[in-house]
């Protein structure tokens, strides 16, 4: 059965003395709003997506250019016409000159610091003609197993679901809290049974739900168990014997969360738009591992765009879900790599150096 590889250490990752290499840039700022259609509908605990909404910002200073994307955290109300607002409101300021540390004070965290903390990141790669993994002094990133999310469905489809993605080392399967969530489980693994394996519940579980899905997980060999219940219930899982880890999504959002709920849980699952971006993800990832617990990055739907940076902190994590693209009808170009199971995010994608747009 897969098992998800061990991540690069995250010790000796110096942010803050990557941060202080970085000169203060003055960019000119457009920001727009990007519809994506799916290939096809998508499905969790409450919500489902036909299509997705996403903010890109790019930010052009001394003939170069930097993007990112943010689609925001829409269970917080953080959705793209409220960032590309804010981020609007901030052109001039963000234009007066900014450094990453700028990020935090403009904005909370959620998607408009997302973007804005990825968009100098890429501008910053272009200007010093260095990719941003090297601007960290990280490693070169390698490709990194990725699960395959399947959507909420009846378990014969979402059975189907899983035989398709033929490539796929590595399920999550999207669960609703209702008497159909165990057989849903079997019925993935029946499927796929050479995959590792994890449910996402998005907080639709309540004690008595999750204490009649374990038997079907024990059975499975399911490996994780991420937020099973809402925001604030979070203490019930101390009176749950669990013998699978359980995750923190929609609780952890910023290490202050994590530093209130940590004990909980034995693994985070950090998204670059909860956060506010690859900077505070990184220190997320370093808090995380200081306190015992695992590493996982996730993302809220996206182009490749959005994945690139969340790519490169996936380098510190035992669990990596980072297949945002494969649910769309057309990614952005150039784009991630899947194959094998594995993401791969060349610099061209995102945060490589480049020559100047106007003389290429």
């Amino acid at each position: 059965m897969s098992v998800m590889p061990p991540p690069s250490s995250a010790e000796s990752l110096d942010i803050d003395g990557a941060l202080a290499r970085l000169e203060i840039c003055a960019p000119r700022v457009d920001v727009a709003i990007v519809r994506h259609k799916l290939a096809e509908p998508f499905h969790i605990a409450g919500q489902r997506f036909d299509d997705i909404e996403t903010v890109v910002l790019r930010l052009e200073a001394d003939g170069h250019v930097g993007e990112a994307e943010a689609a925001g955290v829409f269970y917080r109300q953080d959705m793209p016409q409220g960032i590309a607002a804010a981020l609007t409101d901030a052109t001039a300021t963000i234009a007066g000159g900014v450094r990453h540390a700028d990020a935090a004070r403009i904005f909370p965290a959620g998607g408009a610091r997302n973007a804005l903390d990825c968009a100098l990141w890429d501008l910053h790669a272009k200007r010093m003609g260095q990719p941003v993994w090297q601007l960290l002094d990280m490693a070169p990133p390698r490709a990194l197993l990725t699960t395959f999310t399947i959507g909420n469905a009846p378990p014969d489809a979402m059975a189907a679901k899983a035989e398709h993605y033929a490539d796929a080392r590595a399920i999550k399967v999207k669960l609703v809290g209702d008497e159909k969530d165990g057989a849903r489980v079997a019925a993935v693994r029946a499927a796929r049974p050479d995959v590792w394996l994890a449910v996402d519940a998005n907080r639709s579980l309540t004690p008595t739900s999750l204490a009649r899905l374990m038997p079907a997980c024990r059975a499975a060999d399911v490996r994780l168990i991420e937020q099973p219940f809402a925001p604030g219930s979070d203490a019930l899982l101390a009176d749950q014997a669990l013998s699978t880890p359980v995750a923190a999504d929609e609780s952890i959002q910023t290490v202050a969360d994590l530093d209130r709920l940590y004990r909980f849980y034995q693994t985070v699952n950090i998204k670059l738009d909860k956060c506010g971006g690859l900077t505070d993800a990184l220190r997320l990832v370093q808090r995380t591992r200081s306190l015992g617990l695992d590493v996982m990055v996730g993302n809220m739907l996206g182009t490749s765009l959005a994945m690139a940076p969340a790519w490169l902190v996936g380098q510190y994590c035992s669990i990596v879900d980072l297949d945002g693209p494969i649910f769309l009808a057309a990614d952005r170009m150039p784009a991630a790599h899947y194959e094998g199971g594995h993401i791969t995010c060349p610099d061209l994608v995102w945060g490589g150096a480049s020559r100047s747009e106007e003389n290429p």
